[in-house]
């Protein structure tokens, strides 16, 4: 993850983001525009931030000192709900 400005640590790189989109569209024609692109990797960013949030929740309801991928996926399924 990259600071939107492109400093290190705070969201997605733009160009990243965008290489996924076009890898998932149909026509290779299809393009995103810039401030699609800038709502998708805020949208990214928004979602991982949750996802972790969530995972230390439940690690915590569960007495745990350290969150796995099974904390996660006990929130996965509310957190695509919720999204």
């Amino acid at each position: 993850m990259e600071e939107p400005g492109g400093g290190g640590g705070g969201g997605f790189r733009k160009e990243l983001v965008s290489r996924l989109l076009n890898l998932h569209f149909r026509d290779q024609k299809t393009k995103v525009s810039r401030d699609a692109l800038q709502l998708m990797v805020e949208f990214l960013r928004i979602f991982v931030v949750e996802a972790a949030v969530r995972g230390v929740r439940q690690a915590q309801a569960e007495d745990l000192d350290i969150v796995d991928v099974e904390q996660l996926e006990k929130v996965l399924p509310q957190l695509l709900l919720d999204f």
